[in-house]
């Protein structure tokens, strides 16, 4: 096509608007699709190339390569085609700027935004590649940044298909094989984006994309290419060569570990690049969860409140001073033994010694949640060490022979990963009790000892001996018993119905053997909580079976921190005890002052009592000891809510489903944040998002009610009733509340009360229920649940 099409031209069914941009092969403008009544990019292909079959060929293998591929970080390709002997591709049309644009302006992007367009550039190309397509021009004008951030790659134009073909379909409609070859010694792509491999003309894989990546990305870093010349020929060089220059003098410092991850994409062998985009997704994923952690410890590192402030349930004396170097994480050890089912062994060992160091005074413990992330990781422990802020790492492997088992653990010093201590046991299964209790007072006197440069008093082994006896109070008496236990454990955490009634069936075993194991009984009410709290059983009769479960651990051990934690959390859930469960979480603090899930527990009730400042603090220690706990970032959104901090509890809500994709209910609550703050289309699409129906409806009735859109909301509020009404009375009350409809609220909330639902304990500081204040039921609602008013 040797002339610009004039404006309202019609071909086949797209009316040109205007040219939108050129390219080499052919030329791009802005049409409406008047069939379907939405606007489009429309490329079509030059005269010229057009007569030649070679770059006809490549043009249509662009449209079959894109419009093969369906993901959100790629073009989506709508038609591909020919009118009046011009051949086109119809693309979906984005509103924003080429990434070289964005680079042309004066405000450099900031950190974040350079990992979060990496992200999804890398996880375009995993989608690629999955599907067998090489893109081969990966280069900052063929990624695309719509005006709300989002990354799109574009222009698939150089792509090839990793296994050299691609499917159409023959005459008959079957679909047939086409081979697309390319030519060896051929150069293709842009020259300063290429990889090595790219720029000597030889084959190529998967691998030379993620090269151009690294590419881009040290250009977004540093605002210079890594590879350049005076001519085409000099840069060619310099890729086959010469070293990228040092970051150093970038604009703003990298991060060291996103230094090492550039350079290791811009390794000229590709053997020692990374080999997938999904490993490079990995890092860069870790990495952001780890400078997103850091700039939070640091913002919620405040200073001490006036002296005015209220007075506090969980006094900040109940918190120990803990110095630096006595900070430990506890790694899930590997299992030696053949196959995988010996993990919930493994894992469980780690998780009790975990659990036994946390009550070490003068100890701070990464929870198990946040260390236990790393499983399966590449993660080196300075990563992980800076991850999660602590000085040492405890790691070992476990390997199981009949009735024998190995047991080697290290401890390592995360500042020059040294090993501070190691040992390996070879015992029989019957001594397994003996070997934990050696593990955690040969760790906590080495912390003492080397990391605190303590000499150790002749009385030093007599008093380590006597804290870990009494941190193991409550653990069985038969191994069998505690393995069993383990096996429970491991199937409560995947918190399904038929998971959790295969733990409590673990549990129950374990008792069978050993009646006097407290621990397993504290367990087991937690498991039963868990029915009732999700209403998989009667929520009275669950509740009940939880209570007897708890209140034998206590008997048989009244120091248990489990124990008064399960406790605390009956009573608040269900019991509506609001001193009771105050009496027991701080009984559990004294207990377990490290305990990320009891500071969690008291962080939940000082919220739910309307003491917000009280429950920030505690969510911020919780921070410090479980930076990836996806259940914690969710509360602390609850609570950040109810202070009327919109901000952080959108941040907090995020990090929750960050790492938590499909965790149910934080999309439907981030969703009533985005609309109280005004982002009503963002709170449609989010609550969209909501995994779990009920939650889902609940949301859009609420935010359709906000917008005005009454029959919508009548809709979702009937389809909420009449199908999702057993165990949700107080959510269908909040939708009443939101309506104005205040005598149903009423009606809604006295039937929540009469089945004892579980969310008339968040009453006093919901949002949602505001319009109830003003009537004289609402002092009575609260002092029914247990409230003071």
């Amino acid at each position: 096509m040797n002339n610009d099409l004039k404006v309202n031209t019609t071909l086949s069914h797209y009316r040109i608007v205007s040219k939108i941009g050129a390219g080499g092969m052919g030329e791009v403008y802005l049409a409406e699709d008047i069939r379907l009544n939405r606007r489009v990019a429309i490329k079509f292909l030059n005269e010229e190339f057009s007569r030649d079959s070679d770059k006809l060929k490549r043009f249509i293998q662009e449209a079959k390569a894109a419009s093969a591929l369906n993901h959100p970080n790629i073009l989506t390709v709508y038609e591909i085609g020919e009118a009046d002997g011009k051949n086109y591709i119809a693309t979906e049309l984005i509103d924003g700027k080429t990434l070289r644009e964005h680079l042309s302006l004066t405000e450099p992007m900031p950190l974040n935004t350079v990992l979060k367009i990496t992200i999804q550039v890398s996880e375009a190309l995993a989608a690629a590649h999955k599907s067998g397509i090489i893109h081969r021009d990966i280069k900052p004008e063929n990624i695309m940044i719509r005006n709300d951030g989002y990354a799109k790659v574009v222009d698939f134009g150089l792509a090839k298909l990793s296994e050299r073909a691609i499917w159409s379909e023959s005459a008959s409609g079957d679909e047939t094989l086409v081979q697309i070859d390319t030519t060896p010694g051929l150069i293709m792509g842009t020259v300063s984006y290429m990889s090595p491999e790219q720029a000597r003309g030889k084959e190529v894989d998967i691998r030379t994309d993620i090269f151009s990546l690294g590419v881009v990305l040290y250009e977004l870093l540093t605002l210079r290419r890594p590879f350049t010349g005076e001519t085409n020929s000099h840069a060619l060089v310099a890729i086959l060569e010469h070293a990228p220059p040092p970051m150093s003098a970038s604009r703003f410092e990298v991060p060291v570990e996103l230094e090492r991850i550039t350079m290791q994409l811009l390794e000229k062998n590709a053997d020692s690049r990374y080999q997938t985009a999904s490993d490079l997704i990995a890092d860069l994923k870790l990495l952001r969860k780890r400078l997103e952690f850091e700039a939070e410890l640091e913002r919620t590192t405040a200073p001490d409140k006036p002296a005015d402030t209220p007075t506090r349930i969980f006094k900040a004396d109940t918190a120990p001073q803990i110095e630096a170097g006595n900070t430990i994480a506890v790694l899930p050890f590997l299992n030696m033994s053949r196959g995988k089912d010996g993990d919930y062994f493994s894992d469980g060992l780690a998780e009790e010694l975990l659990n036994v160091l946390s009550k070490i005074r003068g100890l701070r413990v990464a929870a198990r949640t946040s260390a236990f992330s790393f499983k399966g990781t590449q993660t080196t422990i300075a990563e992980i060490g800076r991850i999660l802020n602590v000085a040492s790492v405890l790691e070992g492997s476990i390997r199981t022979s009949g009735n024998r088992v190995r047991i080697s653990v290290q401890l390592d010093n995360v500042a020059d990963g040294y090993h501070l201590w190691s040992e390996t046991y070879d015992r029989l299964m019957d001594d397994i009790f003996a070997v934990q209790d050696d593990i955690a007072q040969s760790v906590v006197e080495e912390l003492r000892a080397r990391l605190l440069g303590e000499l150790p008093a002749s009385d030093t082994g007599e008093n380590v001996m006597h804290e870990v006896a009494e941190a193991v109070k409550g653990r069985a008496d038969d191994p069998e018993a505690q393995r069993l236990m383990l096996l429970g454990r491991h199937f409560l955490d995947r918190t399904t119905r038929k998971d959790t009634a295969k733990a409590i069936e673990y549990f129950r075993k374990a008792l069978d053997l050993d009646p006097g194991y407290a621990l397993c009984w504290a367990a087991l009410g937690r498991a039963y909580s868990t029915e009732a709290g999700r209403v998989w059983v009667p929520v009275s009769e669950g509740f009940d079976r939880s209570r007897d479960a708890t209140t034998r651990a206590l008997t048989l051990e009244p120091d248990l921190a489990e124990g008064h934690a399960q406790l605390g959390r009956i009573q608040l859930t269900h019991d509506g005890d609001l001193l009771g469960a105050e009496a027991s979480f701080k009984r559990a603090l004294e207990l377990a002052p490290g305990n990320s899930s009891v500071l969690d527990g008291a962080s939940v009730l000082a919220y739910k009592l309307g003491r917000l400042d009280e429950a920030l603090d505690l969510s911020r220690r919780v921070l410090v000891q479980d930076p990836l706990s996806a259940a914690f970032w969710h509360n602390l959104g609850l609570t950040c809510h109810a202070a009327g901090r919109l901000d952080e509890s959108e941040k907090a809500f995020r990090r929750a489903l960050e790492l938590v994709p499909q965790r149910f209910v934080s999309s439907a609550l981030l969703a009533l944040v985005l609309m109280e703050d005004g982002r009503v289309e963002e709170a449609f699409e989010q609550a969209e998002l909501e995994p779990y129906e009920m939650w889902r409806i609940w949301a859009l009735a609420i935010i359709h009610n906000a917008v005005g859109h009454g029959n919508d909301s009548d809709e979702a509020l009937r389809k909420l009733t009449e199908e999702h009404a057993e165990g949700n009375a107080y959510q269908i009350a909040e939708v009443h509340s939101m309506r104005k409809e205040i005598d149903l609220a009423f009606q809604w909330l006295e039937i929540a009360f009469a089945e004892r639902d579980s969310g008339l304990t968040h009453a006093k500081v919901n949002r949602r229920l505001r319009p109830l204040h003003g009537d004289p039921r609402w002092a009575d609602l609260l002092t029914k649940i247990g409230f003071d008013v």
